[in-house]
């Protein structure tokens, strides 16, 4: 066996004798090996899978968009028609590039009157070139014409040039190639006579019921998506009791109208049911399109400013939502939700791209933008490389506003975090409120003791009675992404003390969980001490003032005067509570400790830091004194800090002259002055010299106008609200 397995193998090549040095020879050696492996091995079957492409989001600019012969062939009618309903890409921009021709100083550019006389031009914003729409659509590998979809155009010097105008030519007669690409695409959008609809004919009743059994899932995905109500369900099969909101209301107007029940979902046939989720997705994506659609009609020609945030969804991808704000032709400022993009990072390039995608496939020109508004986070703030940063290259006019709101909750964030004290006190809040929460047992307990104890305090007079008041209620838990929730958290605790101590007391008897038991009575000594009880209502204090600034900023109907007017009085009421609220908080919080029994230390006594070594301690600092200067005093100082660093800067100045054209009031902080300087400071390139002494002289004709109408009595009650 060794032997023969030692023995080489015969092959085709060793009934041939070899001739050296022949190069006959050489080519014959290498076809015969060739054939021989051909013949030993059996060739893979290769299989295209089919390529999944997104026909929302396909590229509009001609000189960069992929050719449609280069996409597959079962594919491209389908790519077609999307680029047919879209319609060709003609940007209207304020200025077109400049082009110079001749050895004179001439220059030329594309003018956008020739969309009017020729309809099927395209024009590349990127590359300032020409291109046919309906040759693009059906251009072949090597086109009998290729003018205007592979030859590049951009010599406008010649588009009038009389007999040898070019796009007259390119036009041709009515067998010219572009003739016969206007026919094919009249016929690819004409249903009725595509083949398939021929072979496939069907009855009138068929389809009369086909219309019925689609208009009634049309109808019933508009309410749900009306409604934001989920589609499918957890078992749709039909032996389910509930299977979804969709197939329920399919169901529910069959019940109703007897000719749609009578065609739908089991009855229909298998291959023309309507119900799937693709169908679904289908008309979604079709609803979406004729919303945005009339946005787009909307905003017209006017200026627009974008409003964009990203979240993470239930599958762990990004998701970026556009928003744009505008004022229509009827002079009303308007915010549409414009569009959801899935974003595979968000670096500021990825997100502006998607933007700039989203914005330049429904024509809206970067160069119309007039305001961004985003989060303060460094990838959309960033003054050099953020998102805000690379839109004002393109648009020195985009002005990036941050949230006055967001702007409070980064303050009040910022000012907590810089003190030990209140970061310790907001994580010990939150443990002792999570450990009551967590036990349906607990909770009632916790109802029950709030009950004995809002009637001891009625009896003796503490409380008052009265409609409304004295009601049973939850301890609040406070929120990562809402400030207020946490002043909710305070106010809660405050208002159920003595109950709350009352159940941790229980659950240190009761509980037969030593880990439980241990967590309750870690809580029961942090409740109990006066360093917990100082802060808990030193932070009640601070935070019902700066409240009330949080609340009001995110009022619809507050205008930038009065933010900075509620900003400006917050910090003052800061100031003096920190002057002269110290000795009212402490006399206050002894009385409470006294009430619970809370043990008071001795205030004068000297001051002992638990982080430091004795040889380290300050002896000269007493009690009183740290919790007046090291905690009261610098608390209030973050927070003023923090009010002075988040609401200063450049857009506050804008924001104060664009609210001179605030109608409110009958425009009550109307000032001709200032709107002069918005105009020559920040809006120099869409006023020329020209312009902006016809706008000094509107203004000073109605600024005088003004006086004399309102002057007049039966003026005085009239209001815009």
């Amino acid at each position: 066996m060794d032997n023969e397995r030692s023995k080489k193998r015969k092959t085709l090549l060793s009934f041939f004798k070899h001739k050296e040095n022949s190069s006959t020879s050489t080519v014959n050696e290498v076809n015969l090996q060739s054939y021989t492996s051909n013949t030993e091995e059996e060739q893979p079957v290769l299989n295209f899978p089919r390529v999944e492409i997104d026909l929302n989001n396909l590229e509009r600019d001609p000189a960069i968009q992929i050719p449609i012969w280069q996409h597959p062939i079962n594919q491209q009618d389908e790519i077609r028609r999307s680029y047919i309903i879209m319609g060709p890409y003609q940007p209207k921009l304020d200025e077109y590039p400049r082009t110079k021709f001749g050895l004179q100083t001439q220059y030329r550019r594309f003018q956008y009157s020739w969309f009017e006389k020729f309809p099927w031009l395209e024009y590349s914003s990127s590359k300032d070139l020409i291109f046919c729409f309906p040759c693009f659509l059906f251009q072949k590998k090597s086109p009998i014409n290729p003018s205007f979809t592979i030859d590049e155009f951009n010599n406008w010097k010649r588009v009038n040039d009389g007999v040898k105008y070019p796009l007259l030519i390119h036009v041709g007669g009515p067998t010219s190639s572009h003739s016969n690409s206007v026919k094919c695409v009249e016929d690819l959008m004409k249903v009725s006579g595509h083949i398939d609809n021929i072979l496939n004919a069907q009855s009138l009743d068929e389809v009369q019921k086909n219309r019925l059994r689609l208009k009634t899932t049309i109808e019933s995905i508009r309410w749900l998506s009306l409604q934001a109500c989920a589609f499918r369900g957890h078992d749709e099969s039909s032996s389910s009791k509930n299977r979804g909101n969709f197939i329920e209301m399919i169901k529910l107007m069959g019940r109703l109208n007897v000719n749609i029940g009578d065609i739908v979902l089991e009855k229909a046939p298998r291959n023309a049911t309507y119900t799937s989720p693709t169908i679904q997705k289908e008309i979604l994506h079709i609803f979406a399109n004729k919303v945005r659609k009339k946005i787009r009609e909307e905003i017209g020609d006017a200026k627009f400013c974008i409003l964009v945030d990203e979240a993470k969804d239930i599958s762990n991808k990004e998701q970026m939502s556009i928003i744009l704000r505008f004022v229509d032709c009827l002079g009303i400022l308007l915010e549409r939700f414009f569009d959801i993009v899935n974003v595979p990072n968000t670096t500021a390039s990825t997100l502006k791209k998607s933007i700039s995608d989203v914005l330049s496939r429904h024509n809206l020109n970067v160069t119309n933008m007039r305001g961004q508004g985003y989060d303060g986070a460094s990838n959309m703030s960033g003054a050099w490389n953020g998102l805000q940063a690379l839109f004002l290259r393109e648009c020195p006019y985009a002005y990036y506003i941050h949230c006055f709101a967001h702007r409070l909750q980064l303050a009040l964030v910022g000012a907590s975090t810089k003190e030990i004290s209140v970061w310790l006190f907001f994580s010990k809040l939150s443990t002792i409120i999570n450990l009551i929460g967590c036990s349906s047992k607990w909770h009632s307990e916790l109802h029950s003791a709030q009950t004995i104890e809002i009637d001891r305090m009625i009896t003796s007079g503490e409380r008052d009675t009265g409609k409304g008041m004295n009601q049973i209620g939850n301890l609040h838990r406070s929120g990562s992404t809402r400030w207020s929730s946490h002043f909710e958290s305070i106010c809660s605790l405050i208002d159920m003390f003595g109950a709350t101590i009352s159940v941790l007391e229980s659950i240190v008897e009761e509980e037969s969980s030593s880990s439980l038991r241990g967590e309750a009575c870690g809580c029961l000594i942090t409740l109990r001490s006066f360093e917990f009880v100082f802060t808990l209502y030193m932070m009640q204090k601070i935070m019902e003032i700066t409240n009330l600034l949080c609340q009001a900023l995110q009022n619809k109907s507050l205008d930038i005067i009065n933010v900075m007017d509620l900003v400006s009085t917050t910090k003052a009421l800061l100031f003096n509570f920190r002057e002269e609220g110290f000795d009212h908080l402490l006399e206050y919080v002894q009385m409470v400790c006294t009430q619970h029994d809370i043990e008071i230390p001795d205030l004068n006594a000297s001051y002992k830091s638990a982080t430091r070594r004795s040889c380290q301690q300050k002896d000269s600092l007493t009690i009183q004194q740290h919790y007046h200067f090291n905690i009261f005093n610098s608390v209030i100082d973050f927070q003023q800090e923090e009010l002075n660093s988040r609401f200063s800067d450049e857009a506050v100045e804008l924001l104060k002259l664009s609210s001179a054209l605030n109608p409110k009031d009958n425009f009550k902080s109307f000032k001709g002055e200032d709107i002069c300087k918005l105009a020559e400071k920040y809006y120099p390139g869409d006023f020329s010299e020209q312009e902006m002494h016809y706008l000094r002289s509107q203004l000073h004709f109605y600024c005088h106008y003004r006086k004399i109408i309102f002057s007049n009595e039966t003026c005085e009650n009239y209001s815009t609200e």
